[in-house]
């Protein structure tokens, strides 16, 4: 058994292929067509990236009137965390080393955007010589910024607010928190 794309998971790809082995041919539909009428969720990751001074790195996206950490949709097939590094290299053409998870979100749906899953991830601290390599890889970023944890909230919609919020106080801690529309359960 082959997984479609190797480069859309994050960790050891020969362990992940043996691990596909073990687990053996996918499971048949008891009930053939149920697995189509099942719901999807959306899930999403981005990276929590800090300056030197402690501030938080944003992006201004071109289609959208609000402040967004690095990162998006994962793709078909691909793991959260690699979609979190591949949203990363291409929205900011840095590659870091995304770490520990720090939050785990479920956001409800709202208008044409159904229920998903938001993660972010512990995205390390840039020197200033990396923040002047940043090469915005596409259309859709404008520009960043870097923000304090206190002065960021305007610039975001509320629930991420409390989102960046919940997991810049999960840096310190060793576990990631659970959270829903933002606010920690």
């Amino acid at each position: 058994m082959q997984f479609a794309d190797h480069s859309k998971i994050s960790g050891d790809r020969t362990l992940f292929e043996r691990d596909l082995q073990v687990e053996g041919s996918p499971e048949e539909e008891f009930n053939p067509g149920i697995a189509g009428k099942l719901p999807r969720k959306n899930v999403a990751s981005g990276a929590l990236i800090r300056d030197t001074r402690g501030r938080i790195l944003f992006v201004v996206p071109t289609y959208k009137p609000f402040l967004e950490i690095p990162g998006g949709l994962t793709e078909d097939d691909e793991s959260p965390l690699a979609a979190c590094r591949r949203e990363v290299d291409e929205e900011l053409g840095i590659r870091i080393e995304v770490t520990k998870l720090l939050l785990i979100d479920w956001m409800p749906t709202q208008g044409v955007w159904r229920d998903s899953v938001q993660l972010i991830f512990d995205g390390g601290v840039l020197t200033d010589e990396q923040v002047d390599t940043i090469r915005l890889g596409h259309g859709e970023i404008g520009n960043v910024e870097f923000l304090s944890p206190e002065e960021c909230a305007p610039h975001l919609r509320p629930s991420m607010a409390r989102r960046v919020k919940l997991a810049h106080d999960a840096l310190s801690n060793d576990m990631p928190v659970y959270a829903e529309f933002g606010r920690q359960v």
